[in-house]
């Protein structure tokens, strides 16, 4: 079976179970860490109560109002949002023309007085749009004002957000000083994180917008909206940093044999009557490969290419199986290039032609994609292996019928290959034929009483309509075929097991179980370690949730699979950092957990 019908499966049922249970998700994580300081908010995350001051109302009510100007990151609306506190003051008193030692002479409550009517009138220039103006007066009354203020830097902050050429680092600086008076001011929260975003410090910018969708009690979309767009962003970011430093790796086992098990196996090349050094070599890596040595496989191949390769058909094979392992290690580009050069000496090595046709399906040009089909059918209309990876592109492309169509143009030309039958089956409940899907997957069970695979996506199809009891036997039963079989086992089945187990009976201890003693036998299993990281975090282990994302992060092949990772790990430390600024929100969080289940 492909493997984005493999592993890729359990993660994304994983988070898809998350996202459909957001609510009770995000809540019970907050508060099984509130105790230790620590919570856990999901990306996805969204709605809750009332939140938060008075002002907050009108928080909402400016969140859907943002700056037209693309230029702009503020969310700020071009009405006057500042607080209206109207001091009144001697019309005769020219505020900004006060010296410091005018000032200091000043009784207090005059002072405040002033600065109040300075704030009134930098709030009227600010609805007028004169910016310049509307600082001048909030930076005089921050001057006179007896004691600090948080609104007046908060407002003079506004203006530098809303300016031609906004001063974002300014507006952090004003942000700084009123959130040191008032840390739950959730304006200057959100004007900090919006400037922040706009100078591209975006991990910085997405803890203040986490605080801000906390504090509101996850009540205000657009705060949640931004969580994500930020962390979308940061991920993104650090995934270009990894992806530029880190060295290629192969996938883990499972994967890899997941992935090779999707051809169908054929014959060694015939050596030539005189083989070089070169030759001998590829054999053996060819031999490496079929006895799931992978790395042995790849640095085998590489010295044979390097050696030389004397004959047309061992120079293709040889490419191919290179192209192979460049596509495993994420280099789709390098990947392509092999398998140009490898159906240019042999145009009739269908199996390249495939392989390079799934290449293109990850550069996202699917028209290639199904001109290599049609180039491999044009040199071996009878090879099913065309008709089951053409169907696996349909399918991911949500061409179920058409999938079909292809599953049963493979099985009918080799009914003996397993992974045919199964996603058959898979893309007639995709279709909505339940009955159709069930019958043909009894039928390959039977088939195939030896061959853990039906067993275990016949239980994923049951886990799926909530028949935990039977999918729980399905997977056992998987469990005990593979460890039938020489190691390593396909751990997969476990994986599910344990997921069912969560689902089933809450059971996250078992759960763990499961996802600990997969990753015992495969310790790079990428669905493993995401399962295990949504457990951790479902108990409040937040530092070991992170330690798990982390090692999905070094896991992930593709890109998006890296930034899925990596915003998970960061809304988590998001969490945990909101908990240390915020410890006494603490008792608050219970509240908001019946608010959500209610």
């Amino acid at each position: 079976m492909s493997t984005s019908a493999t592993s890729q499966n359990v993660i994304e049922r994983v988070q898809n179970w998350v996202s459909d249970n957001k609510q009770v998700v995000i809540v019970g994580a907050v508060v099984a860490t509130a105790a230790i300081g620590g919570a856990a908010y999901y990306a996805s995350s969204s709605r809750g109560g009332d939140g938060g001051k008075g002002e907050r109302k009108k928080d909402k009510k400016k969140a859907s109002k943002t700056s037209s100007k693309k230029k702009k990151a503020s969310s700020e609306s071009d009405g006057p949002i500042l607080e209206q506190v109207s001091p009144t003051v001697a019309d005769e008193v020219d505020e900004l023309a006060l010296l410091a030692e005018d000032i200091a002479v000043m009784p207090a409550e005059e002072r405040t007085k002033v600065a109040g009517s300075l704030k009134t009138k930098g709030n009227s220039a600010y609805s007028k749009k004169h910016y310049p103006k509307a600082v001048e007066y909030y930076t005089k009354a921050i001057e006179i004002s007896p004691k600090p203020e948080p609104t007046y830097f908060s407002n003079r902050a506004a203006c530098y957000m809303n300016m031609d050429s906004p001063q974002y680092e300014k507006v952090v600086e004003d942000c700084n000083a009123a959130l040191a008076l008032d840390k739950k001011y959730i304006k200057a929260l959100n004007r900090r994180a919006t400037a922040l975003e706009a100078l591209e410090r975006y991990e910085e910018s997405s803890r203040d917008f986490t605080a801000v969708t906390i504090l509101e009690k996850f009540a205000n979309e657009a705060s949640s909206a931004a969580v994500e767009r930020v962390l979308k962003k940061l991920a993104a970011q650090k995934a270009q940093i990894i992806l530029a430093t880190r060295e290629p790796r192969i996938p883990g086992h499972s994967f890899t044999t997941a992935y090779f098990g999707a051809f169908r196996d054929r014959p060694l090349p015939v050596l030539p009557v005189n083989p070089t050094t070169g030759d001998n070599t590829l054999i053996l890596a060819l031999n490496a490969l079929k006895a799931q040595s992978y790395i042995h496989a790849l640095t085998l191949v590489n010295e044979a290419i390097e050696q030389g390769v004397s004959w047309d058909a061992g120079t293709a094979e040889a490419l191919n199986l290179r192209g192979t392992f460049k596509f495993l290690l994420g280099n789709s580009t390098a990947a392509r290039d092999d398998f140009v050069a490898s159906v240019e000496l042999v145009p009739t090595l269908t199996q390249s032609w495939v392989k390079l046709a799934s290449v293109y399906m990850e550069l996202n040009e699917p028209t290639k994609t199904f001109e290599c089909f049609e180039e491999a059918i044009k040199y071996n209309k009878d090879d099913p292996d065309i008709f089951y990876h053409r169907g696996q592109v349909l399918f991911i492309m949500g061409e179920y019928q058409r999938a079909a169509d292809d599953y049963s143009k493979s099985t009918a030309l080799d009914s003996d290959f397993v992974f045919s039958h199964i996603q058959l089956a898979v893309a007639h409940y995709k279709l909505g034929d339940i009955a159709k899907s069930m019958a043909t997957f009894r039928r390959t069970m039977k088939q195939f009483p030896q061959r853990s695979e039906p067993q275990n996506y016949y239980g994923e199809l049951l886990l799926d309509q909530g028949r935990f009891a039977e999918a729980i036997e399905k997977f056992e039963r998987a469990i005990e075929l593979e460890n039938d079989k020489p190691p390593p086992a396909n751990v997969l089945p476990l994986v599910n097991k344990g997921l069912a187990l969560f689902q089933f009976k809450q059971d996250i201890a078992a759960a763990e179980q499961c996802c600990q003693e997969a990753l015992r036998i495969d310790s790079e299993s990428d669905a493993a370690v995401a399962t295990l990281a949504q457990l951790c975090l479902q108990q409040g282990k937040i530092d070991l949730a992170i330690e798990m994302l982390d090692r999905q992060a070094e896991l992930a092949r593709t890109e998006p699979e890296l930034i899925g990772a990596l915003s998970y790990k960061y809304a988590s430390a998001n969490q945990i950092e909101f908990m240390k600024n915020y410890p006494e929100m603490a008792s608050q969080l219970g509240p908001i957990a019946r608010g959500f289940t209610a």
